[in-house]
């Protein structure tokens, strides 16, 4: 039931299924886009390595700034560096960028329509033991609000190779997340991938719920979809890559399908890619839902596997919401 034109993994259900840190996608994509465009500069806030920006750093050093720990001043150089024709990445961790720059992000950027492309690393709790002050489960929610402002959630390093070079070629300040711990490879080369356009994983014949992920949890949303099917209950799973601008159609049409959803993502419920899901249908087509994500706490030290457990981030959990959102409209 997997879609076939989606060329997925063929290995998405075996246990050791390939993987690596979705972080390295943007580090191998804004090499390849700055070899075309040489327009393409990076800054980094003292985090190159960690952000994967240290290729970048090696093969463009004559594009390529240090500019310490000061994200606000980062975000600022980088407004003017975009009003002067360049194509500015800024990188640090998303708590910091754009957790503490956010009104630079938001005045210098976003409101004067710059076309700066923010990178944020380590988002979410699977940043594991660096604990709740680094591990950013707000950014989506403060990005998504700002006018101008395109937002995108790749699930694997694959698809945020595509999203980084996808986001040079929009006229958008763009904010990519991305997460520090190795993620099972869901996509392929061959998947396709377009920003605004959410992919349609697995559609079954007469779902009963809808299954609507981003990010890390894209695999599990598909592990979670099999469970259901393995208890007679169908499940679509789409994989909302782009939060913003968001898939009103397809989001609208899993709703008719199925008449229930369910979203999952590392990230506040509040504020999040579920808000802007249940934002879409007050307007469209109103149906019951539920929310897979943090329940308004802070996130905290331990591994990344505990945490998800700790928080409810499982394939239990989204099975689980699942059935009960079942249940609900019975």
């Amino acid at each position: 039931m997997i879609v076939s034109s989606q060329k997925l993994n063929p290995n998405l259900f075996d246990d050791e299924i390939e993987q690596a840190p979705i972080r390295e996608g943007f580090g191998e994509g804004i090499v390849l886009i700055a070899r075309e465009d040489e327009r393409i500069v990076g800054l980094s806030a003292d985090l190159t390595e960690s952000t994967k920006m240290d290729a970048f750093r090696k093969e463009f050093p004559h594009r390529f700034i240090e500019m310490g720990v000061a994200e606000q001043n980062m975000a600022s150089v980088a407004s003017g560096l975009s009003a002067m024709g360049k194509v500015p990445f800024i990188t640090s961790y998303a708590m910091f960028s754009p957790g503490r720059n956010w009104e630079q992000i938001r005045t210098t950027i976003c409101y004067n329509d710059r076309k700066v492309v923010i990178a944020g690393s380590h988002a979410g709790i699977s940043v594991g033991p660096d604990g709740g002050t680094h591990q950013a489960i707000e950014d989506i929610a403060i990005t998504r609000v700002i006018p101008n402002m395109h937002v995108l959630v790749p699930c694997d390093k694959i698809e945020a190779r595509k999203a980084t070079i996808a986001a040079t070629k929009t006229k958008t300040p763009t904010y990519i997340r991305l997460a520090r711990e190795k993620t099972a490879i869901v996509t392929t080369e061959s998947s396709p991938f377009a920003i605004g356009k959410a992919n349609i994983l697995r559609k079954p014949d007469n779902p009963k719920v809808t299954i609507i992920a981003c990010g890390t949890l894209v695999h599990s949303a598909i592990l979670s979809a099999a469970e259901l099917s393995a208890k007679g209950i169908e499940a679509i799973v789409i994989n909302m890559h782009t939060i913003k601008p968001l898939d009103h159609e397809t989001i609208l049409w899993a709703a008719k399908e199925s008449g229930a959803i369910v979203t999952v993502e590392e990230h506040q419920k509040a504020g999040g890619m579920g808000s802007a899901v249940a934002e879409s249908l007050a307007q469209r087509l109103p149906v019951s839902m539920e929310f897979v994500g943090i329940g308004d706490m802070f996130g905290q030290s331990g591994t990344p596997q505990e945490l998800l457990l700790h928080y409810g981030l499982s394939v239990k959990d989204i099975t689980f919401a699942a059935q009960k959102v079942i249940t609900r409209i019975r």
